[in-house]
């Protein structure tokens, strides 16, 4: 086929971001793309990550409705329908052959003009439970790509619904053990499991991580403790100088290009955005899940749920997490190596590697259609 010009949309998160970055990746090194506009919002995450990368990027002015009844919810309405029409404008300007959508409010507006104007629209849902918007948009798309087969329930429109995975996942599958454990003091044969709240960190897992310290500095494994780095100054001051010394454990606030030390890792502790599950079980790495309560319909727990079900991961509610809990799930683990292979083994039968090459079939095939 002829290259494509493509306008990718998805704010707010970067479980909605890093999937299109991914798409745009992959769809250079193939050498699909003409031209890529990048549509999101000023005050987004969208903003610095996509400028940051040196893409073609525009903006529109977009807010979501609040839950309760209200009258700033006719200036969103306001906003959406003179958004609308900025994106029809930016649609007429760029002349793309198809429109993604990968969630956030901002996709609404772009991916609605281009069916309007009868341009092929897809929007790519990463979570179990889908947002607002894809929901909205699942009327008017012409397909619906999704990362986990219980997502489908979340459509009527099932035949419009193709399971692709997450794009992140053929991001990190080729990736290769190596030797960056060193940089963080640590051994770079030796078991190893990092225990991670997110970017910004998560106060309940650090503190159980905290607390089972002296657990972890007689384990036979070492322990890499990413704090995030709001939290990073407030643990340190917690934790006992003997542990910060230690060559068992490593504490840190964060680390850059974390996808590289995956390959390197056990066992994985933390969050369950779809982001990082897409991620663990393209690679096939066994994890605990302790979902974050606070997401929007408690996604987190539902993409937890998935996993753990077929026995690729462990899951232990927020309300749950105790010192003791943490250290008996961690060590029940990584003291059974038949355990690890066989969680694995399961996360790898779940894991979408070709990801990213399913979801631009779906756009070829409409383009060409």
């Amino acid at each position: 086929m002829t290259k494509m010009r493509i306008i990718v949309s998805g704010g707010g998160t970067g479980g909605h971001i890093y999937p299109a970055m991914a798409l745009i990746k992959r769809l250079k090194e193939r050498d699909m793309i003409d031209e890529v506009l990048y549509v999101g919002t000023e005050k987004g995450l969208e903003s610095k990550i996509v400028k940051n990368a040196g893409l073609n990027f525009k903006t529109i002015e977009i807010r979501g409705f609040k839950r309760k009844v209200t009258l700033e919810n006719v200036k969103v309405v306001e906003l959406f329908l003179s958004s609308i029409r900025k994106s029809k404008k930016i649609i007429k300007e760029f002349k793309p052959d198809i429109v993604v959508g990968t969630g956030g409010y901002v996709s609404s507006a772009i991916v609605y003009a281009a069916h309007t104007m009868h341009i092929p629209t897809v929007i790519h849902e990463q979570n179990t439970i889908a947002g607002v918007t894809n929901k909205f948009l699942a009327h008017f798309v012409d397909k619906i790509v999704i990362a986990f087969p219980e997502a489908i329930d979340q459509f009527s429109e099932k035949k419009k619904i193709i399971f692709a995975g997450n794009p992140r996942a053929q991001e990190v599958v080729n990736i290769q053990k190596n030797d960056r454990l060193k940089e963080f003091n640590l051994a770079a044969d030796k078991p190893t499991v990092m225990i991670f709240g997110g970017s910004r960190g998560a106060t309940p897992i650090n503190d159980a991580t905290i607390e089972s310290m002296n657990n972890f500095l007689k384990a036979d494994y070492q322990v890499l403790f990413v704090t995030g780095r709001v939290h990073y100054d407030g643990v340190v001051k917690k934790i006992d100088s003997k542990y910060l010394n230690s060559a068992n454990i490593s504490v840190l606030p964060y680390i850059d290009n974390m996808p590289e030390i995956l390959p390197d890792i056990n066992l994985i502790v933390g969050r369950s955005g779809a982001t990082s599950i897409a991620e663990i079980t393209a690679l096939g790495i066994p994890s605990i899940f302790i979902p974050s309560p606070y997401v929007t319909h408690d996604h987190q727990t539902k993409n937890a749920m998935s996993v753990s079900k077929v026995g690729a991961a462990k899951l232990i509610p927020e309300a749950e997490l105790t010192p003791e809990v943490l250290f008996s799930e961690v060590n029940d683990i990584m003291s059974n190596k038949k355990l690890q292979e066989e969680m694995s083994e399961k996360s790898k039968k779940i894991g979408v590697p070709d990801a990213t090459d399913r979801l631009i079939k779906v756009l070829t095939d409409l383009v060409n259609k």
